[in-house]
């Protein structure tokens, strides 16, 4: 085996890092943070609710640019925010020494990791705790909004008497309208996922394995000061259908098609959703596998042409593309969904797969992914691709260029 050493691995690595080849952009952070603050606020008043307790990660960076371990958070909470309308915000048991928001406070166990079998004892001094900072503001509204916690906290802030409600509605409502200072952050998450593809692409060869590939859109993210990925979604050959097979020691050999699904939280915390599918050489694409993909680009560009402010989630799902039947088993589980830090709300469902879950409307704004999956039942083939765009107010702005595959074009 050739041994390389970390410093010749490193020295070595003249193109993972983006702002070698374009300007990252200068973000205002408090114009940034003002304005996400403002629309948690905003929300929490159009609901009546005097205090919201955030547990996400993703809603933690949202509120207040929290940022550590948040893989960790996701499954062991330890770090809570208290969010309030009238008094102070607050931080609860953070792992950040100096995190942007002052008011730090010791947090209660909210997971059976940290609590073990005294969760309900701790859920108890919890529910203490909100009632004391809820007579420190001053208020007497006792109308509590909780995201993501055990029946426990939810059962003890009851029996001191306080209304509960659904936090997650606040977060993900706040979430929706999208900034200026968001978009240029977005942006870029987005150029570091193409410039991840590019890298991806260029490696794509017989004999290669599908944990590499993958290995070269992470790394890259990473290099970039990003998060994480939501799955690790890439898939060659007869793996690529049915679809949401993660990546494998599967090696890739020629005619074999390549799909990828970026799912990537990026720079700045920034949702980068971008499929593809790449087609491996030097066998030439397969009459069947271009009309796969130029089904999952019909389907793409049909439903892109359907964006525009004002058209309701069910309308949007009725005037979707007419998937053919022989697809309808195979295909993705939704033909529209919101990103912002993640994928966000709303959902929208093939019409095949049942009534569309949300009575809205898209909203100039809003980002929004257009998916297609392309591959029937039991044939070795599958196309996936998807875009990611910006509703403004005359339609929508394309948010991902990364070209499509000119080999399965004809």
């Amino acid at each position: 085996m050739t041994e390389i050493s970390t410093d010749q691995m490193l020295s070595d690595d003249n193109w993972s890092d983006l702002s070698q080849f374009r300007d990252k952009p200068v973000i205002d952070a408090q114009r940034l943070q003002g304005y996400r603050m403002g629309r948690l606020l905003a929300a929490m008043r159009e609901v009546d609710a005097a205090l919201c307790v955030l547990v996400n990660p993703i809603s933690l960076r949202y509120a207040v640019d929290y940022r550590n371990y948040a893989l960790f958070q996701s499954h062991i909470p330890t770090t809570y925010l208290f969010v309030s309308v009238e008094g102070e915000t607050a931080i609860h048991g953070c792992y950040d020494p100096s995190p942007a928001i002052k008011n730090i406070r010791p947090g209660r166990p909210i997971s059976f990791f940290d609590g073990g079998n005294q969760l309900s004892e701790s859920a108890r001094l919890l529910a203490d705790d909100i009632v004391n900072y809820l007579s420190e503001m001053g208020t007497d509204n006792r109308r509590v909004a909780v995201e993501y916690v055990n029946p426990s906290i939810t059962q003890a802030l009851m029996a001191c008497g306080l209304e509960v409600i659904d936090g997650v509605t606040i977060s993900e409502s706040a979430r929706l309208i999208k900034s200026a200072d968001e978009i240029a952050c977005m942006k870029w998450s987005i150029a570091v996922a193409e410039h991840a593809l590019e890298n991806m692409k260029s490696a794509i060869r017989p004999g290669v394995s599908e944990l590499q590939l993958w290995g070269l859109i992470n790394y890259t993210n990473l290099a970039n000061n990003g998060d994480w990925h939501d799955g690790r979604m890439l898939a060659s050959g007869a793996r690529i259908n049915p679809w949401l097979q993660e990546a494998s020691a599967r090696r890739v050999e020629s005619g074999d098609l390549v799909g990828v699904d970026t799912d990537m939280i990026g720079p700045f915390g920034y949702f980068a959703d971008i499929s593809r599918t790449f087609h491996c050489g030097p066998d030439k694409p397969s009459k069947r596998q271009k009309q796969l993909y130029r089904l999952a680009l019909d389907e793409v560009e049909h439903n892109m042409g359907l964006v525009r402010p004002g058209i309701s989630f069910r309308d949007f799902q009725q005037r979707a593309y007419p998937v053919p039947e022989a697809y309808h088993a195979n295909a993705y589980v939704c033909i529209l969904h919101g990103v912002g830090m993640c994928d966000e709300y709303p959902k929208v469902n093939p019409v095949f797969r049942g009534p569309c879950l949300y009575d809205g409307k898209l909203e100039a704004g809003m980002v929004i992914c257009i998916e297609s999956y392309m591959g029937a039942v039991g044939e070795p083939q599958g196309v996936k691709i998807e875009q990611q765009l910006l509703v403004t107010e005359d339609g929508y702005e394309l948010l991902t260029h990364y070209p499509l595959e000119a080999s399965l074009l004809d």
